[in-house]
């Protein structure tokens, strides 16, 4: 379903410690990793379903789908090699509602699902959460010297509206990058 019924204000507020369901697979070429649902997200149980969210055009524009995504057809990902978790799972009206430690907790809880799936490739979108989650202070967006339980790290924007840093031409070529590594075989 591309065009869903919108939820009302009372169903977001409502959505508050909601959850929304992995799309992952073993074997995976990238593994998307959000920093936590938003309300929205947490209301229609998909992810960065908030219309205007960036995202599904930013991977786009990256060559990362061959068409425009909407969050009700995220399961397509998956047969482009690609997944969405996130570092913590309940739903907030915005990510600095989350503790030091909730970050932490994720990050712990996110390499387990690593060590189980086997991404080539874990691709953070916040650069805030994960300084913090990883204890990297002087993180910056691109490939990481470390990797995840074998994986590759990649930190790169998060495509929220909030990120003023980043518009959509911007996001894509970001993006692109983590798609021409992929595309090389160099993750």
């Amino acid at each position: 379903m591309t065009s869903p019924v919108r939820p009302s204000k009372a169903e977001i507020l409502a959505a508050e410690g909601a959850t929304v369901p992995d799309v992952v697979a073993p074997g995976l070429d990238i593994l998307l990793c959000g920093i936590n649902p938003g309300l929205y997200s947490g209301a229609v149980g998909h992810h960065f379903a908030r219309p205007g969210n960036r995202l599904w055009k930013a991977l786009h524009g990256a060559g990362l789908t061959p068409r425009l995504l909407s969050p009700f057809e995220e399961h397509e990902l998956l047969s482009h090699g690609i997944g969405i978790t996130n570092l913590v799972e309940r739903a907030t009206a915005t990510a600095d509602r989350l503790t030091n430690d909730e970050l932490i907790k994720g990050r712990r809880r996110l390499e387990r699902k690593v060590r189980r799936l086997r991404p080539r490739c874990v691709a953070l979108l916040g650069l805030t959460s994960y300084r913090i989650a990883f204890g990297k202070t002087k993180a910056v967006i691109g490939r990481q010297e470390e990797r995840l339980a074998g994986a590759a790290i990649w930190l790169l924007p998060n495509p929220s509206g909030l990120n003023a840093h980043y518009q959509v031409p911007e996001l894509a070529r970001v993006y692109g990058e983590l798609r021409a590594a992929r595309d090389a075989g160099s993750l």
